[in-house]
């Protein structure tokens, strides 16, 4: 069960990052360009914020629940924080993905009640491209 769910994790990834990265392009073009929100950009901010809420439910199922490696680091906590990759997934993935998740939350609630289709636009660009940094940042390049 837990290589099926680190495959979908994996998987649901690269799909996470593909609509980032076209939403963004949609909302900085609609920032720069001073364009009408409409709803297909409400519509991309509902779909990408769905697909970070479900990596982070497969995330903490594999953090909490099915990862051998969390579980290895749990069990002495001390001993993990001096090696680099327990460290890793146990702390700062954990913890950069999570901030990731709530910044992206709060650049929708806030865009949502901005009162300009371009500060809806510019609101959500900012809180995203944040939330884009810390997700490649946090992203285990070297440990796959």
């Amino acid at each position: 069960m837990y290589n099926e769910f680190l495959l979908l994790h994996n998987t649901l990834r690269w799909l996470l990052l593909i609509s980032l990265v076209v939403t963004l392009v949609k909302y900085m073009a609609g920032w720069m360009g001073k364009k009408p929100w409409t709803k297909i950009d409400n519509l991309l901010g509902i779909v990408f914020t769905s697909l970070m809420d479900i990596q982070l439910l497969l995330g903490l199922t594999l953090y909490f629940f099915l990862s051998p490696v969390t579980k290895i680091a749990m069990a002495d906590f001390g001993a993990a924080m001096k090696d680099n990759n327990l460290r890793f997934y146990a702390v700062e993935h954990f913890s950069i993905m999570l901030i990731a998740v709530v910044l992206v939350h709060i650049g929708r609630a806030k865009s949502k009640k901005a009162k300009t289709d371009s500060g809806k636009f510019k609101i959500a660009t900012i809180f995203f491209l944040i939330a884009l940094a810390l997700i490649l940042g946090g992203i285990p390049w070297n440990r796959m």
